[in-house]
């Protein structure tokens, strides 16, 4: 708060002013069209993927898994390693360019249909217009004019355990991806969650009903850091939802017959359904805002309105700001979508693409680490040999059981032993799992010189399965050989 002092008339009085914006609750009007169509469809389409995927199966497993402690990413075919992580970097590259195009070419698409914060609002406002009414109605429910009553308490209680329910029920899901879900639903039924499990799940469930129910719009005004920077990410020839100013204005009220040209009029007709139906709020009327989310829905309720007036849609459209200025059609505002910039993203967008596919495609699912034993230097072993501890570490991150063939190269006579001492020829490496084994390795003493000498460990793996592939796999990492004096 700040302090103002305001003097007249030889008396002083002081003003409070508020540094800070008191939020007014919004009621979103509903709206049907073209634009809500598609929000709900992807509603559907996000929701169906975002739900079901925990529960597809894929050889035996869950398909799309985070294994955090086995420290294993399972998804569908792939199986991916900590070593694997340039593909993780690939595709945060890849999903922020597109962001990139997305914003350049049409605004906050994102924001719009499938940002998880506009998705679950939807969802929620939805069950509420269900439970509680449309916008008056819900305006009339919270005024001081209904007070609390046995009827009010009864569908706010049902509202809150709608919203209670399908925020549990995301929240068990988002930890479905991290633990298996079969075993999550089993410890969940029986009360055994491990500490970690359930303040996830607990947690991202009073998130989602708290940024769905209640913050919604805050979030995207003050938390979002992404409509802060969408200014410089848009230029006059995107895309974005906007009010014809130059048609619509004066604005005024008219009755349905009148001539509103000779009026001096505009074809807005005043009536503020398209600040009724935003869900944060905005007047579009006032141009393009940072906290617009770009959801079309000020387009449908303006059509509706212009189709009753009987005037032409379009008062409020998607177009750029060169076709409002140069009065274009939207025909022709597309010819300028292929611009520099947007063809800069999608040339890079395309050769990282192209790298990331064709990296997978001739990705090796056999790995290995060799790591000496420093605690045990080389020593000298039944009076003729020399010998040097390693551990290695084989990776299989095939879908099928690997046969591997090991070996030492570098020095004339190399044998690889394991910890009892027997010759170590070949292994078997489970389907995506790892195997880590000591091996010693012994050169006779006199067939090489004291010092530090550069050895290879070669393995050869050839997967077993009904799927399996019959190219062999070979990997090769270097180690050295000490040989004391």
């Amino acid at each position: 708060m700040s302090n103002e002092i305001n003097q007249e008339n030889g008396s002083q009085e002081t003003v409070e002013l508020s540094l800070y914006e008191v939020r007014r609750k919004i009621y979103p009007r509903s709206v049907s069209g073209v634009f809500a169509k598609w929000r709900v469809y992807l509603v559907l389409f996000t929701q169906i993927l975002f739900y079901g995927l925990p529960w597809v199966q894929w050889n035996d497993r869950q398909a799309v898994l985070f294994d955090l402690v086995s420290r294993k990413f399972y998804i569908f075919g792939l199986v991916l390693w900590p070593q694997d992580i340039i593909y993780l970097t690939l595709l945060l590259i890849l999903s922020a360019l597109a962001l990139f195009l997305f914003t350049a070419v049409a605004g906050r698409l994102f924001c719009g249909y499938a940002c998880p914060q506009t998705v679950y609002t939807e969802l929620f406002m939805w069950i509420e217009r269900k439970v509680e009414g449309d916008r008056f109605a819900r305006i009339r429910l919270d005024g001081e004019e209904w007070p609390w009553s046995f009827t009010k308490w009864r569908i706010k209680l049902t509202k809150h355990a709608l919203w209670i329910l399908i925020a549990l029920w995301t929240g068990f899901t988002f930890v479905g991806y991290f633990t298996p879900i079969k075993v999550l639903s089993a410890e969940t039924l029986a009360l055994t969650l491990g500490p970690w499990q359930a303040f996830w799940l607990l947690f991202y469930s009073f998130a989602t009903w708290g940024n769905a129910g209640f913050m919604r719009e805050q979030v995207c005004k003050y938390m979002c850091p992404y409509a802060r920077f969408q200014s410089v990410m848009v230029d006059k020839d995107t895309f974005v939802v906007t009010y014809d100013k130059t048609r619509g204005d004066p604005r005024g009220n008219r009755s349905k017959s009148a001539d509103h040209k000779s009026l001096g009029l505009g074809d807005c007709v005043d009536c503020s359904i398209c600040v009724q139906v935003c869900p944060t709020g905005i007047d579009i009327r006032d141009g393009l805002q940072y906290m617009c989310i770009g959801c079309g829905a000020c387009i449908d309720a303006c059509d509706q309105v212009m189709d009753k007036v009987g005037y032409d849609k379009g008062l409020i459209r998607y177009t750029s700001e060169r076709a409002m200025l140069e009065h274009m059609d939207n025909k022709k505002a597309r010819h300028y979508i292929f611009r520099p910039r947007v063809l800069i993203y999608i040339g890079i967008m395309t050769v990282l693409m192209t790298a990331f596919v064709v990296s997978l495609f001739l990705r090796n699912p056999l790995r290995m680490d060799v790591m000496r034993d420093r605690g045990a230097l080389a020593r000298e072993v039944e009076g003729t040999m020399i010998e040097n501890i390693y551990r290695l570490q084989i990776m299989n991150s095939s879908e099928n059981p690997m046969r591997v063939k090991i070996q030492a190269t570098g020095l004339p006579n190399l044998q690889v032993l394991n910890s009892q001492g027997k010759e170590v020829t070949e292994v078997v490496v489970n389907s995506s799992s790892n195997l880590l084994m000591p091996v010693k390795v012994r050169i006779a003493i006199g067939d090489v010189p004291t010092g530090h000498h550069p050895i290879h460990f070669e393995i050869q793996g050839q997967e077993e399965g009904q799927f399996a592939s019959d190219k062999p796999r070979t990997r090769e990492e270097k180690s050295s050989f000490i040989v004391p004096r």
